[in-house]
């Protein structure tokens, strides 16, 4: 990482934990049930192709549960691919949509982080700024997140990834500790 990108996070971090003091969240649930969770809401880094493979593939998986998803990826360069486009579950977003400390701005970005989704997946496994953002001030009622001493006051659930920074690796350790939540039988795809 340059010099200027540790700068803009120092302060992007700064400013996210500024906001965070004003930022009031409902009494954490003491308890959550994967069956009476009706919306999802997942934030990943869409730049990698198989990641997007995987995460298509995880949200037709909680469509066979009656799950209603929305999912808004990262792409971690400055234009979206010319093949990329919103669709009604999938909102995306680049490096063109950051102000100079890396905070996202947007109509769709604002609307994900009102949205007060049952489950937030936070599949933000390379520790990418804007996605920590959305995830720390979003509304979702239950958030999930790879562990990280510094965030704990963000998530829920957090899960130590092992440090294999995969998301399939991190996908399939949130649906064995959903499943011992909820003593179902987990999908290891």
């Amino acid at each position: 990482m340059s010099f200027i990108n540790k700068i803009k996070n120092i302060v992007g971090n700064y400013t996210l934990k500024k906001e965070l003091q004003s930022f009031k969240r409902e009494v954490k649930p003491a308890k959550f049930s994967f069956d009476s969770c009706k919306t999802v809401g997942i934030l990943f880094d869409a730049t990698n192709t198989e990641d997007y493979e995987i995460v298509k593939r995880y949200v037709l998986y909680l469509r066979e549960f009656r799950k209603k998803v929305n999912v808004i990826g990262f792409f971690n360069i400055k234009q979206m691919p010319p093949m990329t486009y919103s669709k009604l579950e999938y909102d995306f977003f680049s490096q063109k949509e950051l102000n100079w400390m890396g905070k996202p701005s947007g109509v769709v970005i604002q609307n994900f982080i009102n949205e007060e989704y049952d489950l937030l997946i936070d599949l933000n496994v390379h520790d990418h700024f804007p996605l920590k953002y959305i995830c720390a001030l979003s509304k979702a009622k239950f958030k999930v997140g790879k562990y990280n001493e510094a965030d704990t006051s963000m998530y829920d659930m957090m899960i130590d990834a092992d440090n294999t920074k995969t998301v399939k690796y991190f996908l399939r350790q949130v649906d064995i500790y959903i499943a011992m939540m909820n003593k179902r039988e987990p999908n290891l795809n």
